[in-house]
This record gives structure tokens, sequence and C-alpha cells, in this order.
């Protein structure tokens, strides 16, 4: 599909309705990371997105990859515990912007260099490029830093077209990453743009670089049920981006959250977008909005025409896919407005099955204005047995005065399935990530 293919699509959006939405049942996190902060004393760290990589040999042994934007890349055991650190790359010059890692993702078994890889992901939204980094078991084992930087020299921005626009800063922000067969691909948003763009990674003498394959236009404005059209609140300029994304690899389908707009889903069909179907919308979708003095967007919210969904609050955020057997399992989607998760089914028709909050417990604090999200359903050792859920926590309350704290929150999946009222499924066995085939 081309870039301009979806100019019409506006007029035939799927309009999404549906009761009232239960009140959000409450879950708690077994573990947190230490957390990080964003001034000068802590490295303009930001946690933002994590991913988890299954250990092939010792699944208790797994990690969780979290990005920390200007800070770089943390690594933690599932106990919490940071393992490494790797820094964002420097500016290329006293006039270039410097790393800053936006999103993470796990991909299994890629060929490089002759050899079955295991690769994290990052989307550096600084230098707009996708990073890829090594995952050696054996450093995993004998306690060494697991991951090594194996981005080909020559990779190329992903939406820029010089590294004068590079600096711009409309460059890689969300990110998803999928295995096909043999072959890997990452889905990767671009900053304050409605872009999605599908890249393949390719082998180029022993790292990692990328191709595009297909690029994706989502709408920028929005025709309403009254005729009227709509453009979602922005900083002038901006456009309605993508952040949260996830692909489920065994149906081909990418579900992308355009923060301001709702959850989307994209069929992918021979390494092509097919046409992206609207399958819940923000509260505040449709709401009209000004700007006030300073040129910040204000939402008119007593002139609301009731045209927004009922689950998501702006903005939609991290999203992710829990697999069970026969196609079954659920969509989890961040609703950061009002800190809680909204759970899909993963088949049919994506039906709404109810939301979630994580809250304090005696070992962690719960989850605010949460980005990023991941889950896995395998056995996780004696830590996590019946699978794990990582989130992003924006506010991690600070350790030493007023600082502004971020972490990742660990909570086992069995204690988000039975605090519904009909428990969600437990299904350790018939999904398996590091299954490319």
């Amino acid at each position: 599909m081309s870039a301009s293919a979806l100019s019409t699509l506006t007029a035939a959006l799927l309009m999404v309705t549906g009761a009232s939405a239960p009140q959000p049942v409450s879950v708690s996190a077994r573990v947190e990371t230490p957390a990080v902060y964003d001034d000068e004393a802590g490295g303009n760290a930001d946690a933002d997105d994590p991913a988890v990589w299954v250990d092939p040999h010792d699944p208790g042994r797994s990690l969780v990859i979290g990005t920390l934007k200007e800070a770089g890349l943390d690594v933690y055991g599932l106990d919490g515990k940071r393992l490494q650190h790797i820094a964002a790359p420097a500016a290329p010059g006293e006039d270039g912007a410097p790393g800053r890692f936006n999103n993470v993702d796990v991909v299994y078994g890629f060929e490089l260099g002759g050899k079955k890889t295991d690769l994290a992901l990052v989307s550096d939204r600084g230098r707009d490029r996708v990073r890829a980094y090594a995952i050696d078991p054996a450093a995993v084992a004998a306690g060494r830093p697991p991951l090594k930087d194996v981005t080909a020299a020559d990779a190329a921005p992903v939406f820029s077209a010089s590294e004068s626009e590079v600096d711009d800063q409309r460059t890689a922000y969300g990110l998803a990453a999928f295995s096909d067969d043999d072959n890997a691909y990452a889905v990767v948003s671009r900053r304050s743009e409605t872009r999605v763009r599908l890249l393949q990674l390719v082998d180029r003498d022993g790292r990692v670089g990328y191709r595009t394959e297909d690029t994706l236009d989502l709408p920028a404005s929005f025709t309403l049920p009254n005729g009227k059209s709509w453009t979602p609140c922005a900083d002038p300029g901006d456009h309605a981006q993508v952040e949260g994304m996830v692909v489920d690899q065994e149906k081909h389908v990418l579900y992308a959250a355009q923060e301001d707009v709702g959850l989307w889903r994209v069929g992918l069909d021979d390494e092509e977008f097919e046409r992206p179907e609207l399958i819940d919308r923000v509260r505040e979708y449709g709401t009209p909005w000004t700007y006030d003095a300073e040129e910040e967007c204000v939402l008119d919210t007593a002139h609301d025409p009731g045209y927004g969904g009922k689950h998501l609050s702006a903005d939609a955020e991290g999203a992710a896919i829990y697999h069970a057997a026969d196609g079954k399992g659920y969509l989890l989607a961040s609703s950061q407005g009002d800190n809680t998760f909204a759970v899909y089914e993963r088949q049919g028709r994506n039906t709404y099955l109810g939301s979630f909050t994580v809250t304090d417990s005696a070992a962690t604090d719960g989850v605010q204005h949460s980005d990023g999200s991941t889950v896995v359903n395998v056995p996780l050792g004696r830590s996590f047995p019946k699978g794990l859920l990582v989130t992003h926590d924006g506010e991690a309350p600070p350790a030493d005065g007023d600082r502004e704290g971020t972490d990742f929150k660990f909570t086992g999946w069995e204690s988000v399935a039975g605090a519904f009222p009909k428990p969600l499924t437990i299904d350790t066995k018939s999904f398996d990530p590091r299954d490319t085939d």
C-alpha cells in the first residue's frame, strides 16, 4: 500500500459503540526496578518502554530491557536489579542531536554473520535510526553484560532525508518487532506525524541494517457523525502521532495506538500494510479545542459532542499481546489519561473485556501515566511461573526530595487474570515467543 492510499479513509472509519464500562479491577506489582531521574544528577534518565527476552536455557534468567530516552538503555534481571547500562550515542557534532532511545522490542533467531542471534531493537528518536543489540545467552549465564551493539555503521535515517532533517526531530518514535519464518521486521512510527513504516532487517557483514518494505499514513483529521471535520489536539505544526504498537505475529496483525485518536488494527499481508480499522477511540475523540496564550492546546470539554469511546483516555499508549491457544488471548492497551489498562479479546472484533489498574502494595507503589508495556505467557522460572506483565510507571516515588522518578513494574500474569470477575485465561504452553516458524 502506498503512503497516500488512505487519503479518503476518514469517510469510512469504523464507529465503535458499547455499553458503559465497568469499574477497573486492581492488581499489584511484585517487583520494581530502581527509580531513574530526569535531571542532570540522574543523567536525564526517563524510563519509557520495556521488552522481555526469554532465556532459551533457563527462563528464570530472562531479561527485561527498558529504554531511558536520553540516558539510553537499562537491562534488568527478573528481580528488578540492573545488570547493564548502555548509553545513547553522543551527538555527531556540535549542532547535532544526541541519541534518545524511545521504544524497544525483541526478535529471536535472526541470522547474523551465519549465526542465529537474538536482538533487542531500539528506536533512536534522537538520531532517527533503529539500533540493534545482540543478546548473548552465555554472557547472561556467566553474569557478564549481555547486550552488544551490532548496528550497521551505514544504517540510514528511518524517515529523514538528510542529517539536517534529523535534527528537526520528526524521527523514529514507536517500535514493534516481529519475525516471519526466517525474516525479521520492525514497524516504526514517526514523531509528530501519523506515518508508520515497515522495515525488514538485513545482515550487512555481521551487522544489522534495514530496508523499507512499506509505508502507511494514518489519518490526520476525521469526519464526525455530524458531518464536521475534526483534527486531534496537537502542538502547532504537529499531527496525531503513534507510539504504542505491537504485532501479533501469529495473526499477521499490527495494533497501533494513535495517542489522541484511539487504537488501530492493521493487517500485514506479504509485508504490506492492509487497510486500517479503528477498533476503539479515546474518550476525547471529536472534542473541540483551542490554543491558549502560550499556544498550548486546550480541550473544550463543555462542548464535547460525545463521539469518543468509553475505555481509553488520551493518550492511548503501550500495546501488548497475551497469547493463548486457538488464536485466543488478549490485546492490552495503556489508557494513560486515567492510569488504567484496557483488555480486549485477541480474536474476532477485539471485544472489550474490562480494565485494570496497578495499585500500591507492600512491595511496590502503583503505576501512573504508563507509556510502554509488554506481556509474555511462558513461565519465567520461580519468579513468574505463570507469565509476566511489565509496565512503565511514569510517577515512581523519589527516594530523595521532589525529583521526577520513573521505573518499570513487574506483575505476575496470574494476578491480572485472577482479578477479573470472570478470570482471564492463563496459558503457559500454547505459544513460545522463541518459535518464529
